[in-house]
């Protein structure tokens, strides 16, 4: 009887420790995938703030005058680079993001830098860069979810208490900042030429099926 009640409870520990250590790679696996997804987004962050002294600059070179703006996108930028957790990059990432949204808008008042040949390759660059962070982010936060609901599902939660697995933060993003800052450069339509002085008047519609005259 001893024998036989010693035997179920070696069992019952060889099945808890065989779980455990399921769930203990499990969850390291989940904690692998979103370090990696950060690491994406980490990148692309980087990539976005190389690109902005160049259009800082060729910003400049036309409307030197647009401070408030110019000093908003230093600060943002700034911020960003000194960030070191989750949230605080995800608040800089934001308020750089809002920050270019605004400079974009006042480059519509000035059309020779919308023609800029480096200034549109720079706007696109910062385009294709605010895209990936997106796609980055979505990705990170979806990895974020999976460990978050594995440490706190049984019986990963119990490995995840034992062993110091802690919640992941989500990299957080306002609906306006999700927006791609663009520029329509698109020339507006010309309008069509006068006719000279003394050119005879064009020729009326076709009468179609207007009822005779009485």
């Amino acid at each position: 009887m001893k024998t036989s009640r010693l035997m179920v409870i070696l069992a019952a520990v060889a099945i808890f420790l065989t779980q455990s250590a399921c769930g203990y790679n499990t969850l390291v696996k989940q904690e692998e995938s979103v370090n990696e997804a950060w690491s994406e987004i980490d990148n692309q962050l980087q990539r976005r703030n190389d690109l902005i002294p160049n259009l800082v600059e060729t910003v400049k070179g036309y409307a030197a005058h647009e401070q408030t703006v110019l000093t908003e996108i230093a600060e943002a930028r700034a911020r960003l680079g000194g960030a070191r957790t989750v949230e605080d990059k995800a608040a800089a990432s934001n308020e750089l993001s809002g920050a270019l949204s605004r400079l974009l808008v006042v480059v519509e008042r000035y059309p020779d830098l919308k023609a800029n040949q480096n200034f549109i390759r720079l706007q696109d660059e910062l385009a294709g860069t605010e895209n990936r962070i997106a796609v980055a982010r979505r990705r990170y936060n979806e990895a974020v979810k999976t460990f978050n609901t594995s440490i706190r599902a049984f019986p990963t939660l119990v490995v995840a208490r034992v062993l110091g697995f802690e919640k992941k933060p989500y990299f957080e993003a306002p609906e306006n900042a999700k927006a791609v800052p663009t520029v329509n450069f698109a020339r507006p339509a010309e309008p069509a030429p006068a006719a000279p002085p003394g050119a005879p008047p064009p020729p009326p519609p076709p009468p179609g099926n207007a009822p005779p005259a009485p």
